[in-house]
């Protein structure tokens, strides 16, 4: 990486004037990433960069912007080991997971045309007409955990609708956002249509104080919450907030080993760093549960654990400060009653995946731990699991695993989750679907398919080639 590449504006890369920082691979301690912080002055300087460009590009018809977006699709998929080596290596995950992460950013490309097409394109029907029009300039924040892929599903229909966006990463994964740009300018995207600042929370300040049509948020409850309060009434800014959740999956019948499997992956695939993880296990009292646990607990046993580039089924969390955060956690399940049943057990920034059985604890946190840590619950009967399922402020995921159709109603009815599975892992979230969740998982804006909605507002009209008189009723 060019010691220069901190913030990219107007279609050049150049150094940030804010403190020196660095990023370190979890895995192995090594630097992986210099740079410096861009200020607040290179940040205002990138928003008008942004607003520049963005009338032009708004004006570029769709086909064109469509055909430079399916470009930048293949740039991505000609650059698949190099982004996932730079994924892997900021956050830790495996490098097979990396490759697939690139294919998901490669992928959004085709559903963002489609869900553009169907659920923001242009109708005109008998002298009514329907268009949509870009708000202006999107901010948008990455997360850590898919360094990539997330960021880039905020990107991609933003300026599919004509949008223009200052992208500033994670300060723990900056290194992706420089190969994003690379595919971008092979495709011939113009000048500051995109724009990246890097930094930690001033950068991420100033963006927030900047002259901004709308920001694109994934990442935790606490920061989106806080975002919204920073934007309280200031209804011209549109906010698609994507947070995590509490997630619940009841697992009450069928096959002992598939059932195992499902909650084994829904728990402990990415270090459990997936905001669609299951943190929640639900299972009847019994011999049923007593195999689940039993099942789960050998897999546990079996799981790899290892660095970004072994053969291994999971990594380590983003840092040494998000292990000891499981720690901690287990800690205040610990006190409020819960029993370890596999504690947690940490190695530098690996952490070996934890089961804790809370069925006897009382005043338990309903808080979101990003890593490998499942609680369980032991219930009665499934109407107990459904209340336990539903007893939390998230809404992100959920699941069910039976056999039992009319189960399967039930939970479909009553349970309150944006993503709700049916003997499949929690975290099977398909881009075809909307993204998203009620309570403190959003703000009912989901994203995935359904981004093509925050991207561009609604303009209605009613049309006529030529003037015509409208009823003039009581005139004299």
């Amino acid at each position: 990486m060019s010691k220069t590449e901190d913030i990219y504006s107007g279609g050049k890369w150049s150094e940030g004037h804010g403190e020196a920082f660095e990023s370190f691979c979890p895995a192995t301690g090594e630097s992986v990433w210099q740079g410096h912080a861009v200020s607040a002055e290179q940040v205002n300087a990138a928003i008008a960069k942004a607003h520049a460009a963005q009338p032009k590009w708004a004006a570029t018809q769709r086909e064109a912007r469509i055909r430079i977006l399916e470009k930048y699709a293949d740039a991505l998929k000609s650059k698949t080991e190099e982004i996932a080596y730079a994924i892997s290596r900021d956050m830790g995950k495996p490098l097979w997971e990396a490759r697939t992460e690139v294919g998901a950013m490669a992928g959004k490309i085709g559903h963002s045309i489609r869900a553009q097409a169907e659920r923001a394109g242009d109708k005109s029907d008998g002298g009514l007409s329907l268009t949509h029009r870009p708000h202006g300039v999107m901010a948008v924040f990455g997360p850590f955990n898919f360094p990539g892929h997330l960021p880039n599903g905020h990107i991609i229909p933003a300026l599919l609708a004509g949008n223009t966006c200052v992208f500033k990463p994670s300060e723990l994964t900056p290194s992706v956002a420089a190969l994003m740009v690379a595919a971008f300018e092979e495709a011939g995207l113009p000048d500051g249509c995109l724009n990246v600042i890097q930094g930690g929370r001033e950068t991420g300040q100033a963006l927030l104080n900047a002259d901004i049509n709308g920001l694109l948020f994934t990442g935790s409850a606490t920061t989106g919450t806080a975002f919204h309060k920073h934007f309280a009434g200031r209804p011209n800014i549109i906010l698609a907030l994507e947070m995590g959740g509490n997630n619940p999956l009841i697992v009450w019948d069928g096959d002992i080993q598939a059932a195992a499997d499902i909650a084994f992956f829904s728990a402990y695939i990415t270090a459990g760093q997936r905001c669609t993880c299951a943190r929640r296990l639900i299972l009847p009292e019994g011999a049923f549960g007593d195999d689940i646990l039993s099942a789960i607990k050998a897999r546990i046993g079996q799981a790899t654990i290892g660095k970004w580039d072994e053969d291994v089924f999971m990594g380590p969390v983003a840092s040494r400060r998000s292990a000891q955060m499981a720690e901690e956690f287990e800690a205040e399940l610990l006190k409020s009653g819960g029993e370890a049943i596999i504690p947690v057990k940490t190695d530098g920034a690996f952490v070996h995946p934890a089961l804790i059985d809370m069925s006897g604890a009382s005043n338990v946190a309903d808080e979101e731990l990003f890593g490998p840590l499942m609680q369980v619950y032991r219930v009665k009967d499934f109407d107990d699991a459904i209340t336990k399922a539903n007893d939390t402020r998230f809404g992100l995921s959920g699941g069910l695993v039976s056999e039992d159709a009319n189960l399967w109603e039930q939970a479909s009815l009553r349970m309150k989750a944006g993503i709700l599975n049916w003997n499949k892992p929690t975290t099977g979230a398909a881009s075809s679907l909307p993204f998203g969740g009620p309570g403190l998982s959003g703000n009912f804006r989901p994203g995935a398919y359904y981004a093509a909605d925050y991207c561009a507002w609604p303009q209605a009209g009613q049309v006529a080639e030529t003037p015509a008189s409208p009823p003039m009723v009581g005139m004299k």
